[in-house]
């Protein structure tokens, strides 16, 4: 009888790429993963009962991509959620208190809250908050930045008390953050907040004609005049001391002046 040999190992390189990639992902996902404890769950579990009927009411559910935005006048935070490629609007919650007047935040402890083009990843949840529960909205922003503005730790919390943040009732929050944490642990990477003066109508831009912040304005309502044609959450950037409205998110990934950096 022959001697046998032992097969050779077959190496079948789409198998191996597949366990790589599903490695990458699975610690992308580790990494990417918002941060809660068991209040925080408590918490989101309250609100999770009193979405439920209004979710579904509206063909939507807990997890879907999110986007947020702030108008100071007349005082409300927008929650949209996105649904067959576009956002649509879920929920329009009134702020309880935020610092300040029309205008962007300039420095630390200046007692105003800010204006712009904002971005959330899982890392800015914070179920620990001393304001009930809270994210920070990452100011300031390489805009901010570059204009020298300082200030830190500017929140969306709760607890109805703002210093430059914007502060919602507990009950509100609940619901707030709950949408953001399961859009976050869904597999959302980040999400805009997009802050305003006031609603950017002509109307009201007319109205505010004489305030110094006019071209700033005018600059912001590019962002917001994109996401009222499209419903789709434009490529911000910032170059050459402005915001950057994109057409294509292309354009934003792409992008790789020095002076140009994706918001």
């Amino acid at each position: 009888m022959g001697k046998t040999h032992p097969s050779p190992p077959v190496f079948l390189p789409g198998i191996a790429l597949i366990t790589t990639v599903t490695i990458l992902f699975s610690l992308r996902w580790a990494m990417a993963a918002p941060p809660v404890n068991e209040r925080a769950r408590e918490l989101m579990d309250r609100a999770r009962t009193r979405l439920a009927a209004e979710l579904d009411q509206k063909g939507m559910h807990l997890g879907l991509p999110i986007f947020i935005r702030i108008f100071k006048i007349p005082g409300t935070l927008e929650v949209w959620l996105q649904q067959d490629g576009t956002f649509q609007l879920f929920k329009t919650y009134p702020i309880c208190s935020y610092s300040g007047f029309p205008g962007p935040k300039l420095h630390e402890g200046d007692w105003q809250s800010p204006e712009g083009f904002y971005t959330v990843t899982p890392e800015q949840m914070n179920p620990n908050s001393q304001y009930h529960l809270s994210f920070n909205i990452g100011y300031p922003n390489s805009y901010d930045s570059s204009l020298d503005r300082t200030g830190s730790n500017i929140m969306v919390h709760g607890g109805c008390s703002s210093r430059g943040c914007f502060a919602m009732t507990n009950y509100w929050m609940e619901e707030i953050y709950l949408l953001a944490h399961t859009a976050l642990a869904g597999g959302q990477e980040s999400f805009s907040v997009h802050v305003f003066p006031f609603v950017m109508t002509a109307r009201n831009m007319f109205k505010f004609r004489s305030s110094p912040w006019l071209d700033f304005w005018n600059n912001l309502k590019e962002g917001y005049d994109a996401f009222e044609e499209t419903r789709q959450v434009p490529a911000i950037t910032v170059a050459e001391g402005r915001y950057q409205v994109l057409p294509d998110m292309r354009l934003a990934l792409g992008a790789g002046k020095k002076d140009r950096e994706s918001l």
